[in-house]
């Protein structure tokens, strides 16, 4: 056989086949610190994983072993927790609080594709999760991409939180009580020009390319209703799974804690925006859009690599 062609059809091979597990080992630290949650640079005292909202993302493929550590930093007040919705675990054992100066580890196998939320369940959850304790992990289809699945241009990650009054107390947050605005990735109206002056950031994409949003709502008790105006998600799978897909839909409902994976493709040969939108107003007009510019100058380095989460 021709050498070229066996070496060919080799990584053709190598490509197609399954990816082998890993065991990816994951730390964080939990900082309660004030932290701006818009983009004007008004702080609040939040609580997050590693100083950051949402916190650090996680991405593996499914199958891989996640060998994970939670260090609860000695000057914190509280003690917090971790819950990977993306693990099969005990919640009384690997899901239980650490306090301020220790560390809990412990170990998961990823076993189901998707986008999932992670979360502080320490008492009270509404609290914890309100003050920013969540984030994202990400675990790619252990088969890659595929006709269902097809390969993304542009990959970008939104968490949608919320924003209460300084001062709210646990029983307000849980309540609902105090409630002031939407963070999206950390604050409210990041990546919106539009609707705050003070916006630098935006998501961009180069016209006709696929661009995926892997979008959780880390909103402690209201559902989104995401949708981009002036465009129409090419492809949903619902919990980021390649085997729950959905065709041209103009608004998905995202559950509270759950996570929908979003493809929109800006029509090729001229520029465009879009405004991604959670479609129930008092959420949008008040923190919940984000804007996604479509225009052959889009910066290469967005959606791509680290900058998955525009910071």
């Amino acid at each position: 056989m021709n050498l070229k062609k066996l070496a060919a059809a080799l990584a053709c091979c190598a490509f197609l086949s399954p990816a082998l597990a890993e065991t990816v080992k994951v730390e964080m630290t939990v900082k309660e610190v004030d932290i701006a949650v818009d983009n004007a640079g008004n702080e609040r005292r939040m609580w997050t994983y590693e100083g950051t909202i949402p916190g650090p993302l996680v991405r593996v493929t499914q199958g891989d072993v996640v060998e994970f550590t939670l260090h609860n930093h000695p000057d914190n007040g509280n003690s917090h927790s971790m819950d990977f919705h993306a693990a099969r675990v005990d919640v009384l054992d690997e899901f239980t609080d650490v306090k301020p100066g220790e560390s809990k580890s412990f170990s998961f196998s990823a076993d189901y594709p998707g986008v999932f939320f992670y979360h502080c369940g320490s008492e009270s959850m509404s609290e914890h999760i309100s003050r920013g304790m969540y984030g994202v992990i990400i675990v790619d289809p252990k088969e890659g991409y595929s006709d269902a699945y097809p390969k993304p241009d542009r990959e970008y990650v939104l968490v949608q939180g919320d924003l209460f009054e300084a001062g709210a107390n646990a029983e307000d947050i849980t309540m609902g009580n105090r409630w002031e605005g939407v963070l999206i990735n950390g604050k409210v109206f990041h990546y919106d020009p539009v609707h705050d002056p003070n916006a630098s950031l935006t998501l961009e994409a180069k016209p006709g390319e696929r661009v995926r949003l892997y979008y959780v709502n880390a909103m402690i008790n209201e559902a989104a209703a995401m949708h981009p105006i002036a465009g129409i998600w090419d492809r949903v799978w619902d919990n980021g799974n390649p085997l729950n897909l959905r065709h041209g839909m103009q608004t998905v409902e995202v559950a509270p804690a759950h996570g929908m994976v979003m493809d929109i493709i800006p029509p090729a040969g001229r520029a465009t925006n879009n405004a991604i939108v959670d479609h129930r107003m008092r959420h949008a007009l008040n923190g919940g859009i984000t804007v996604l510019m479509a225009h052959d100058q889009a910066d290469a380095s967005k959606g791509r690599g680290e900058a998955l989460v525009l910071r």
